[in-house]
Protein backbone atom coordinates (compact mmCIF):
# COMPACT_ATOMS: atom_id res chain seq x y z
CA UNK A 1 0.00 0.00 0.00
CA UNK A 2 2.87 2.39 0.68
CA UNK A 3 4.46 1.52 -2.68
CA UNK A 4 1.26 1.81 -4.69
CA UNK A 5 -1.23 4.04 -2.79
CA UNK A 6 -3.24 4.85 -5.94
CA UNK A 7 -4.38 1.25 -6.42
CA UNK A 8 -4.64 -0.06 -2.85
CA UNK A 9 -7.27 1.35 -0.48
CA UNK A 10 -6.31 2.05 3.14
CA UNK A 11 -9.87 2.71 4.22
CA UNK A 12 -10.36 1.32 7.74
CA UNK A 13 -6.79 0.00 7.85
CA UNK A 14 -5.65 2.20 10.76
CA UNK A 15 -8.45 0.79 12.94
CA UNK A 16 -7.59 -2.78 11.87
CA UNK A 17 -3.91 -2.18 12.60
CA UNK A 18 -4.70 -0.65 16.01
CA UNK A 19 -6.71 -3.76 16.94
CA UNK A 20 -3.88 -6.07 15.82
CA UNK A 21 -1.29 -4.08 17.77
CA UNK A 22 -3.50 -4.10 20.92
CA UNK A 23 -3.83 -7.90 20.72
CA UNK A 24 -0.06 -8.28 20.37
CA UNK A 25 0.50 -5.89 23.31
CA UNK A 26 -1.72 -8.09 25.49
CA UNK A 27 0.27 -11.20 24.53
CA UNK A 28 3.57 -9.46 25.31
CA UNK A 29 2.19 -8.14 28.61
CA UNK A 30 1.11 -11.67 29.65
CA UNK A 31 4.55 -12.98 28.74
CA UNK A 32 6.31 -10.22 30.69
CA UNK A 33 4.04 -10.73 33.73
CA UNK A 34 4.86 -14.45 33.77
CA UNK A 35 8.62 -13.85 33.79
CA UNK A 36 9.09 -13.41 37.56
CA UNK A 37 7.00 -16.46 38.40
CA UNK A 38 8.77 -18.60 35.80
CA UNK A 39 12.17 -17.48 37.04
CA UNK A 40 11.06 -18.15 40.62
CA UNK A 41 9.87 -21.68 39.76
CA UNK A 42 13.04 -22.45 37.80
CA UNK A 43 15.68 -20.88 40.05
CA UNK A 44 13.95 -20.59 43.42
CA UNK A 45 13.26 -17.56 45.59
CA UNK A 46 16.45 -16.07 47.02
CA UNK A 47 15.46 -15.79 50.66
CA UNK A 48 17.93 -13.96 52.88
CA UNK A 49 17.50 -14.16 56.65
CA UNK A 50 18.65 -10.90 58.26
CA UNK A 51 18.68 -9.62 61.83
CA UNK A 52 20.95 -8.52 64.63
CA UNK A 53 23.21 -11.05 66.40
CA UNK A 54 21.44 -13.70 68.50
CA UNK A 55 18.01 -12.94 67.06
CA UNK A 56 17.60 -16.60 66.11
CA UNK A 57 18.48 -16.51 62.40
CA UNK A 58 20.54 -19.71 62.42
CA UNK A 59 17.91 -21.51 64.50
CA UNK A 60 15.31 -20.53 61.91
CA UNK A 61 17.61 -21.72 59.13
CA UNK A 62 17.92 -25.12 60.82
CA UNK A 63 14.14 -25.40 61.26
CA UNK A 64 13.51 -24.60 57.59
CA UNK A 65 16.22 -26.97 56.36
CA UNK A 66 15.18 -29.71 58.79
CA UNK A 67 18.65 -30.37 60.17
CA UNK A 68 21.41 -28.65 62.19
CA UNK A 69 23.02 -26.96 59.21
CA UNK A 70 24.00 -23.70 60.94
CA UNK A 71 25.94 -23.50 64.21
CA UNK A 72 23.77 -22.18 67.04
CA UNK A 73 25.24 -20.86 70.31
CA UNK A 74 24.38 -18.22 72.92
CA UNK A 75 27.42 -16.23 71.80
CA UNK A 76 26.49 -13.19 69.68
CA UNK A 77 28.19 -13.18 66.30
CA UNK A 78 28.58 -16.96 65.88
CA UNK A 79 27.71 -16.78 62.17
CA UNK A 80 30.54 -14.99 60.35
CA UNK A 81 29.79 -15.78 56.72
CA UNK A 82 26.75 -16.46 54.56
CA UNK A 83 25.42 -20.02 54.48
CA UNK A 84 23.09 -21.09 51.66
CA UNK A 85 20.73 -24.08 51.40
CA UNK A 86 18.11 -25.04 48.83
CA UNK A 87 14.78 -26.22 50.25
CA UNK A 88 11.19 -26.81 49.15
CA UNK A 89 8.47 -25.27 51.29
CA UNK A 90 4.97 -26.49 50.37
CA UNK A 91 6.05 -26.78 46.74
CA UNK A 92 7.87 -23.44 46.74
CA UNK A 93 11.56 -23.52 45.90
CA UNK A 94 13.65 -21.41 48.28
CA UNK A 95 17.35 -20.61 48.24
CA UNK A 96 17.68 -19.80 51.95
CA UNK A 97 20.68 -17.73 53.02
CA UNK A 98 21.68 -17.38 56.68
CA UNK A 99 23.80 -14.29 57.34
CA UNK A 100 26.01 -12.76 59.99
CA UNK A 101 24.17 -10.66 62.56
CA UNK A 102 24.08 -7.01 61.51
CA UNK A 103 25.79 -4.73 64.01
CA UNK A 104 28.71 -2.34 64.33
CA UNK A 105 31.83 -4.32 65.18
CA UNK A 106 35.59 -3.87 65.30
CA UNK A 107 36.20 -7.60 64.72
CA UNK A 108 37.72 -7.83 61.23
CA UNK A 109 36.19 -11.20 60.29
CA UNK A 110 32.75 -10.36 61.69
CA UNK A 111 32.84 -6.99 59.91
CA UNK A 112 33.35 -8.77 56.56
CA UNK A 113 30.43 -11.06 57.43
CA UNK A 114 28.19 -8.08 58.18
CA UNK A 115 29.14 -6.43 54.88
CA UNK A 116 28.31 -9.67 53.03
CA UNK A 117 24.98 -9.88 54.87
CA UNK A 118 24.07 -6.35 53.77
CA UNK A 119 25.12 -7.12 50.19
CA UNK A 120 23.04 -10.33 50.13
CA UNK A 121 20.05 -8.45 51.54
CA UNK A 122 20.16 -5.82 48.79
CA UNK A 123 19.86 -8.53 46.14
CA UNK A 124 17.10 -10.67 47.58
CA UNK A 125 13.65 -11.21 48.93
CA UNK A 126 13.96 -11.06 52.68
CA UNK A 127 12.97 -12.56 56.00
CA UNK A 128 13.81 -10.25 58.90
CA UNK A 129 14.13 -11.89 62.32
CA UNK A 130 13.57 -9.71 65.40
CA UNK A 131 14.30 -10.93 68.92
CA UNK A 132 11.06 -10.29 70.80
CA UNK A 133 12.72 -10.83 74.18
CA UNK A 134 15.05 -7.80 73.82
CA UNK A 135 14.38 -4.11 73.40
CA UNK A 136 14.78 -2.76 69.87
CA UNK A 137 18.15 -1.14 69.29
CA UNK A 138 19.89 0.79 66.51
CA UNK A 139 20.74 -2.49 64.72
CA UNK A 140 17.05 -3.44 64.52
CA UNK A 141 16.12 0.03 63.29
CA UNK A 142 18.87 -0.06 60.64
CA UNK A 143 17.57 -3.39 59.31
CA UNK A 144 13.95 -2.20 59.31
CA UNK A 145 14.96 0.84 57.30
CA UNK A 146 16.75 -1.49 54.87
CA UNK A 147 13.64 -3.62 54.29
CA UNK A 148 10.93 -0.94 54.40
CA UNK A 149 10.64 -0.64 50.60
CA UNK A 150 11.46 -4.30 49.94
CA UNK A 151 9.46 -7.50 49.72
CA UNK A 152 9.84 -8.99 53.19
CA UNK A 153 8.32 -10.96 56.03
CA UNK A 154 9.18 -9.92 59.59
CA UNK A 155 9.38 -12.61 62.25
CA UNK A 156 9.13 -11.73 65.93
CA UNK A 157 11.14 -14.62 67.32
CA UNK A 158 11.45 -16.14 70.82
CA UNK A 159 7.72 -16.17 71.54
CA UNK A 160 8.57 -18.81 74.16
CA UNK A 161 10.16 -16.02 76.27
CA UNK A 162 8.58 -13.00 77.94
CA UNK A 163 8.03 -10.41 75.16
CA UNK A 164 9.27 -6.85 75.53
CA UNK A 165 8.26 -5.62 72.04
CA UNK A 166 4.86 -6.00 70.37
CA UNK A 167 3.78 -7.13 66.91
CA UNK A 168 2.13 -3.74 66.38
CA UNK A 169 5.31 -1.81 67.18
CA UNK A 170 7.39 -3.91 64.76
CA UNK A 171 4.74 -3.66 62.02
CA UNK A 172 4.68 0.13 62.35
CA UNK A 173 8.47 0.48 62.24
CA UNK A 174 9.07 -2.04 59.43
CA UNK A 175 6.04 -1.41 57.23
CA UNK A 176 5.48 -5.18 56.90
CA UNK A 177 3.27 -7.89 58.31
CA UNK A 178 4.76 -9.46 61.44
CA UNK A 179 4.46 -13.14 62.43
CA UNK A 180 5.19 -14.36 65.94
CA UNK A 181 7.36 -17.49 65.99
CA UNK A 182 9.63 -19.55 68.19
CA UNK A 183 12.44 -21.11 66.19
CA UNK A 184 13.45 -23.02 69.32
CA UNK A 185 10.01 -24.62 69.76
CA UNK A 186 9.24 -24.56 66.01
CA UNK A 187 5.97 -22.68 66.41
CA UNK A 188 4.61 -20.17 63.90
CA UNK A 189 6.46 -21.81 60.99
CA UNK A 190 3.16 -22.83 59.33
CA UNK A 191 2.11 -19.17 59.29
CA UNK A 192 5.44 -18.23 57.71
CA UNK A 193 4.94 -20.84 54.98
CA UNK A 194 1.45 -19.53 54.22
CA UNK A 195 2.73 -15.94 54.10
CA UNK A 196 5.48 -16.88 51.64
CA UNK A 197 2.93 -18.66 49.46
CA UNK A 198 0.61 -15.65 49.45
CA UNK A 199 3.46 -13.23 48.66
CA UNK A 200 4.84 -15.16 45.72
CA UNK A 201 1.87 -17.03 44.27
CA UNK A 202 -0.82 -14.39 44.49
CA UNK A 203 0.75 -11.70 42.35
CA UNK A 204 2.27 -9.44 45.00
Amino acid sequence: ALDDPEHISLDGYSEKLAQTVEEEKKKIRRLADSFDEGKMIREGIRTVIVGKPNAGKSSLMNVLVGEDRAIVTDIAGTTRDILEEHIYLQGISLNVVDTAGIRSTSDVVEKIGVERAMEAARDADLINVVDGSRELDENDLQIMELIRERKAVVLLNKSDLEPVVSLEEIAEKSGHRVISISAKEETGIDQLEEEIKSLFYEGE
